[in-house]
């Protein structure tokens, strides 16, 4: 412990418990050196008592003392020297050797404190042999049990100091990992909703407002040239393109970040960098992951990047948590009437038909099943013992998609 344990108060507030111990201490010290001092048979036992209580409280307000455990075990060594004088005057001394123990354990380290209590027993136990009194049993026993009873003492508080300490800390542990999951949780349900927000937008509002869109311009079409009426359609018509448009800009502004800035194949190309895969799973450095895209890109609905960029981040946890797998594969590939995304290991692969949902996970195949079979798409798996595992999901395409331009999407 600190060299203040014993008789300085510690930088944290003392609990009413070692405030009283420590005050006991220092009655008891005090009592005994006036005891002694009273019936020594000199005045040199006398003085001898005095600078050892002398010394003994500037120990407890020197500041020296109270923050180097080298002043203490100085100021400890100057107080044993002066009790060892007192020791050879009277041979009421030996009394105050039991707070001496305690002194010495706590201010010491063990290695060093264990012999220097023993020493002090053999000291007491000699200057009362040397000053000539009546031998009996308890000049022997005496002095050791109470070195027996400071040690056990000591050493079972200190024992149940760490043992708290190590609780608190496991309590401090405990909160600031409950409150990181809180956070956690907190940020997964804003991108739940904000994706929720997009999907409900893009299928309701948006899918709205272009059928109203195509309407008017099939109404504009069959009017005559020149009709009143054509001029009220077309303002119609290009309102309803406005807030389309506004409705689209809504649907991008909650999308997940990995898409804002960004097309979803630099997305799942970020997905691919070293480290990405891993860090969110804790795995160490995960297997190698390329990405490929094939095809001519197209713009797609928000609702079906933010599909395949988490079915792609779905697959790749579960290659990094069960796979084993040194390689995977991400592949995007645009055709004519659908894109597909496949996602594709060598690692030990499984029975695609043993899967099933239990409390420790394997909700991750029917949630990507269910996420791409929301938006009419399909979802397969292929994999087999030692074979790996592929992943495809296949999202139908309307002629109307537009390619990209060269550079990818503003």
């Amino acid at each position: 412990m600190a060299p203040h344990s014993s008789l300085h108060p510690a930088r944290r507030p003392l609990t009413p418990a070692p405030f009283v111990l420590r005050l006991c201490l220092h009655l008891l010290m005090a009592g005994l050196l006036v005891l002694a001092a009273v019936r020594a048979h000199s005045a040199a036992g006398t003085v001898a008592a005095a600078v050892t209580g002398a010394v003994y409280a500037a120990g407890s307000y020197l500041p020296a003392v109270r923050d180097s455990r080298r002043a203490a075990a100085v100021w400890l060594g100057v107080l044993g020297a002066s009790w060892l004088a007192m020791l050879c005057l009277t041979p009421e001394a030996l009394w105050a050797a039991f707070p001496l123990y305690f002194l010495q354990l706590h201010l010491l380290p063990v290695r060093w404190s264990l012999p220097a209590v023993a020493l002090t027993a053999g000291a007491a136990i000699l200057s009362y042999v040397g000053h000539g009194a009546a031998l009996n049993p308890g000049v022997f026993i005496g002095p050791p049990l109470g070195a027996a009873v400071a040690v056990a003492t000591v050493l079972g508080h200190q024992a149940l100091y760490r043992e708290s300490e190590r609780r608190r800390r496991l309590i401090e542990e405990l909160i600031a990992t409950r409150a990181e999951l809180a956070a956690a949780e907190r940020h997964a349900g804003t991108l739940a909703e904000r994706e929720r927000l997009a999907r409900e937008i893009h299928d309701t509002l948006a899918q709205g407002l272009s059928s109203i869109q195509l309407l008017l311009r099939a109404a504009e079409r069959a009017l005559p040239p020149g009709s009143p009426a054509a001029g009220h359609i077309e303002r119609a018509r290009r309102a309803a393109q406005d807030d389309l448009a506004e409705a689209r800009r809504f649907v991008r502004a909650l999308s997940p970040p990995d898409l804002e800035h960004g097309s979803l194949a630099a997305a799942l190309e970020r997905l691919c960098e070293p480290g990405t895969v891993a860090g969110p799973y804790g795995t160490g450095a995960g297997p190698r992951v390329r990405f490929s895209a094939s095809g001519t890109p197209v713009e797609l609905p928000t609702p079906y990047e933010v599909a395949l960029l988490r079915i792609a981040r779905s697959a790749l946890a579960n290659t990094v948590r069960h796979a084993s797998a040194s390689r995977a594969e991400i592949t995007l590939s645009f055709m004519d009437a659908s894109v597909t995304l496949d996602v594709v290991d060598d690692g030990e692969g499984f029975e695609p038909g043993s899967v099933r949902p239990s409390s420790e996970g394997g909700f991750g195949l029917p949630a990507m099943r269910s996420r791409a079979e929301s938006l009419g798409g399909t979802f397969t798996v292929e994999a087999a013992p030692g074979q790996g595992t592929a992943v495809a999901v296949s999202l139908p395409l309307s002629p109307g998609n537009r390619p990209l331009p060269a550079g990818g999407p503003a």
